[in-house]
């Protein structure tokens, strides 16, 4: 299919869901980009190539990727437990908790959301308002002092508390602020040049304003829904072409050693049939064979998925904000050209 027929379709399913947002899609035989809706409402400012959109836990790949940079360097290990890398006290933790665990959400460690206990983050800044939290040491009191919820390696529970964890021990080695070291060693690498950690209110130019619907069907910024700075569970701001930028990067060994990559990119739990998860990636495997790699986020105004063939070297990067929209453009895409 060709660049105008492809982008025909999309723009219909665009239309149809009144979609707001970017994507991305590159291949050996296609590139092509298109933008939608409004990054501000309110002046009416249109969403760009060029613009930011936060992508909630699709960065959590970023952290995976800094915490496989510093075992490389021998500064920690895959198996190094918890309490001989950090030096915070989590007094109801397994003492058998390893970085492994944590990468691939089998850490059992409590979880500051858990969707099995409720289904709202806005819930979350009730008792503990979004805008004390900006480092990620902020983070702790929602999850420090409570008890595990299974054993240490016994199951896949999808787990934001165990990537805050992951940041603090990518500080503590590194002696980096987090997200300091993840703009110089990934994305200055990767050439994600408008990338970056940002403050809720301090936004840079062109970074598009996260919307909720409201019953009313009005809408409503996001800005009392999010902690006040992203952090190394989820929130990073990316252009679409940045994230085409980091697979490229990726998997041409510019962040990694192959062997690192590989171990990165290997399924280490089962989520369910033929759906596995890797260090911060989901990834889809027929016949023992890899067919894609998943990157995914939701956040009250946000809505991201990436998706990358290994084999043929298809990225799909869809950027949202709102807080639906991504799966269905990227449905389309898919559909289109496969």
């Amino acid at each position: 299919m060709n660049n105008r027929d492809l982008l025909e379709k999309i723009n219909q399913t665009a239309e149809k869901i009144q979609f707001s947002g970017t994507f991305y899609v590159k291949s050996k035989t296609v590139s092509l980009t298109e933008s939608y809706g409004y990054a501000n409402r309110s002046e009416k400012i249109k969403n760009q190539s060029k613009t930011r959109y936060g992508i909630a836990s699709g960065c959590k790949i970023f952290t995976a990727i800094a915490i496989c940079q510093l075992v490389e360097e021998g500064k920690v290990s895959f198996n190094t437990k918890l309490n001989e890398c950090l030096d915070i006290d989590f007094p109801y933790f397994d003492p058998n908790v390893t970085i492994h665990h944590l990468l691939s959400h089998t850490s059992g460690i409590p979880d500051y959301f858990d969707e099995e206990e409720m289904d709202d983050y806005e819930e979350l800044w009730i008792t503990t308002p979004m805008y004390h939290i900006r480092k990620l040491q902020d983070f702790l009191p929602l999850f420090q002092n409570r008890k595990m919820k299974n054993a240490a390696g016994t199951a896949f529970h999808y787990n934001n508390a165990g990537y805050i964890v992951l940041g603090l021990i990518v500080e503590k080695v590194s002696g980096m602020i987090f997200s300091d070291y993840i703009e110089k060693f990934i994305f200055q690498k990767a050439g994600m040049t408008e990338s970056g950690y940002f403050e809720i209110d301090e936004l840079p130019e062109r970074t598009a304003l996260g919307y909720v619907k409201k019953p009313d069907g009005g809408w409503k910024t996001n800005i009392y829904s999010l902690p006040a700075k992203s952090a190394s569970d989820g929130g990073a701001y990316v252009t679409a072409e940045d994230m085409i930028h980091f697979w490229e990067a990726l998997m041409n060994d510019q962040l990694l050693k192959p062997e690192t990559t590989q171990t990165l990119l290997k399924a280490m739990a089962e989520i369910d049939e033929d759906l596995f998860y890797g260090y911060g990636v989901y990834m889809l495997r027929e016949e023992e064979a890899i067919e894609k790699y998943i990157l995914m986020g939701y956040d009250p105004g946000v809505n991201f998925r990436c998706v990358y063939y290994p084999d043929t070297k298809l990225n799909i990067v869809v950027c949202s904000n709102e807080s639906e929209g991504a799966y269905e453009i990227l449905k389309e895409i898919e559909y289109a050209i496969l």
